[in-house]
């Protein structure tokens, strides 16, 4: 089963004011630090705080009701999280501040990601572990 790199035509870099829902219903908070590349797509009821700076990569694709914190108020973790080109992150995952998840990775609904992924694997679970590499063949460019 190949992993397409998603291309959205006519893409346009979305529309964000601070704390406040976007025409596609997330939500983003520190916008000033929070970058979205081309191409990318994040669901309906996602969370993001990007204090600490969130950097969304080309072609990654976000699901619904998720949350990304670069900020964790009850442990004090504090930290950039990076989504490199071409990741997804399933329906309702958590992605804790400091992480990576690597190009072309792709993390399964439901996950809780408090440390780095690596490029080209599948991953998930409570917490996220990787469960296979991706093969070369399965990703489409």
């Amino acid at each position: 089963m190949p992993f397409p790199t998603r291309k959205i035509e006519n893409w346009r870099k979305p529309w964000v004011e601070d704390g406040k829902p976007t025409k596609w219903n997330w939500v983003a908070q520190h916008i000033r630090l929070l970058t979205i590349e081309k191409n990318s797509d994040i669901g309906a009821f996602t969370y993001i705080n990007a204090e600490a700076g969130v950097e969304i990569g080309e072609s990654v694709q976000v699901g619904s009701h998720c949350a990304i914190y670069s900020v964790s108020t009850i442990d004090g973790k504090k930290g950039k999280v990076i989504l490199k080109r071409n990741c997804k992150i399933g329906s309702h995952s958590v992605i804790m501040p400091g992480v990576t998840i690597g190009e072309n990775s792709v993390i399964g609904a439901f996950s809780f990601v408090n440390k780095n992924i690596p490029d080209n694997v599948i991953a998930y679970g409570c917490p996220a572990k990787v469960i296979r590499k991706i093969k070369p063949e399965e990703i489409v460019n």
